[in-house]
């Protein structure tokens, strides 16, 4: 008969089991309550923090997730109420960009024409005042930005006057502070 060598596990609890029968009474309660502690600290570490962390954070991701949503159905009903309006020809479209322009940037640009592209040059316009203008020009000339070229000059206030600052949503505060862009944007106007 040959003798199997003993498994290591088997020795190992052999020798776990003797060495605990070895500890006093007081040695193995002091041992079962520090496993136990330890079996909470793990369960709540690996389970319970976790699912608690994401029960907490989860109101401000819905908050995030609604404000994404509401976004989205604002674009969806600017491109529905773009889509509903009678179609423009170019002669008013060039009309309605170059009155959007004067309108809003004054002598910061010029618009020149050059077959069925319109060239805006920019000259220190104010970031508030130059957003407003390409979302007026989007909705009253239908005209699409195809090209961008703009490099930041200097503030607002040194190129600017405040009461030359035309951007409805912007105070006055702000507007001085405000980078100015120059360069040029070419438009594409709605096909004839």
């Amino acid at each position: 008969m040959s003798l199997k060598p003993p498994k290591p596990m088997a020795t190992a609890a052999q020798a776990l089991a003797q060495r605990w029968e070895i500890l006093s009474p007081r040695e193995q309660s002091l041992l079962s309550w520090g496993a136990s502690l330890l079996a909470v600290a793990v369960v709540w570490w690996l389970a319970l923090a976790p699912a608690l962390r994401t029960v907490r954070e989860a109101p401000a991701q819905q908050a995030a997730v609604d404000a994404q949503w509401q976004q989205l159905k604002d674009l969806q009903a600017q491109a529905q109420s773009l889509q509903q309006q009678p179609r423009m020809s170019q002669a008013e479209a060039l009309r309605a960009l170059q009155n959007t322009t004067t309108e809003l940037l004054a002598t910061r640009a010029q618009v020149q024409t050059v077959g069925d592209r319109i060239t805006v040059t920019l000259q220190a316009v104010p970031a508030p005042a130059l957003a407003t203008w390409l979302a007026q020009v989007r909705t009253q000339a239908r005209a699409v930005p195809v090209q961008a070229h703009l490099q930041r000059s200097m503030t607002v206030d040194k190129v600017m006057p405040r009461s030359e600052v035309k951007a409805p949503n912007v105070s006055s505060a702000q507007a001085p502070n405000a980078t100015a862009w120059s360069g040029s944007v070419v438009l594409s106007l709605p096909a004839p």
